[in-house]
């Protein structure tokens, strides 16, 4: 016989009384969007009546701020999202402006450019900056930009005497023949000394981060802002990127569809993406809320 604990969608793995949830984080990409990147009916009226019964909902995501279209009509109340792994906190009722940003440094990021081409020959690369994305001419054309500048990451990197140099909040790196994790693993070894490096894409793809900075770090951040304590949140995740933020949350799930190190990590788990595993959850979250509301003395 299965336990609760060990179903799909149980609870997280506690014995203690769950405390009141008061936000909510969750992951976009094989998380909170369906495969074909759409939000169901069942998550957008899941999302609406948290915020209605006063539980704040965060999107934490790798993506840039610029591809949070696909959720800026289902962002209530603050309005903020968390964007390119923790770099950037963004306002996604203003146009997705971002109001901050924990950047990589230049100079770190070359480090781990000399270090991976040195450690895993064949690694290309491209430069997230506030103002857009860059790549080398072999980085891979996953999302082709117009306005891209295409050159060695050493040249991208540079920072020109007398001209102000955009924030970067991600140096990505591709590898053709490496497996995923065997590549996350080694550029680890060489130079997590340097930079937080981490992974969400089912290919050899590196997001590479400033020195402590994760989805976890931002999110600890806005909820100190807030006086939320991490007991207080539940947080959802499928790959590598959110094991920390899935660490430091109170309550978390692993998707159905999740990294066997995401599993890991969560304290619980629930369905898969294309069955709305979200949104199995924070109904159960609203329920429990009701029930603690009718059993209060009138």
């Amino acid at each position: 016989m299965t336990s609760a604990s060990q179903r799909p969608d149980g609870p997280a793995r506690t014995s203690a009384p769950s405390p009141v949830t008061r936000l909510i984080a969750t992951d976009l990409d094989g998380t909170l969007l369906r495969d074909d990147k759409s939000v169901s009916e069942r998550t957008v009226a899941a999302l609406a009546a948290a915020e209605q019964a006063g539980i704040e909902v965060f999107f934490v995501t790798g993506r840039p701020a610029r591809w949070m279209g696909v959720v800026s009509d289902h962002v209530h109340g603050h309005g903020l999202a968390i964007c390119a792994n923790g770099a950037a906190v963004v306002d996604l009722h203003d146009d997705a402006r971002i109001i901050e940003v924990r950047p990589l440094a230049r100079t770190a990021a070359l480090s781990v450019v000399r270090a991976l081409r040195e450690a895993a020959p064949g690694t290309s690369f491209a430069v997230e900056m506030t103002t857009g994305i860059h790549y080398e001419p072999d980085y891979p054309p996953f999302f082709q930009d117009p306005g891209a500048t295409v050159a060695t990451a050493e040249k991208l990197l540079r920072e020109e005497p007398g001209t102000p140099a955009a924030p970067v909040l991600k140096l990505l790196a591709h590898h053709a023949e490496l497996s995923p994790d065997a590549f996350l693993e080694l550029a680890r070894s060489v130079a997590g000394g340097y930079a937080s490096i981490t992974r969400s894409s089912p290919t050899a793809l590196l997001e590479v981060s400033g020195p402590g900075v994760s989805k976890a770090s931002t999110l600890a951040m806005c909820c100190a802002e807030r006086g939320i304590s991490p007991e207080e949140v539940v947080a959802f995740g499928d790959m590598p990127n959110d094991v920390e933020m899935l660490t430091w949350a109170g309550t978390s799930y692993a998707m159905g569809n999740a990294h066997p190190d995401v599993i890991t990590a969560a304290s619980g788990r629930t369905v898969a993406n294309n069955e709305d595993g979200v949104a199995v959850v924070i109904e159960r979250i609203l329920a429990e809320h009701a029930q603690r509301q009718d059993a209060q003395p009138q």
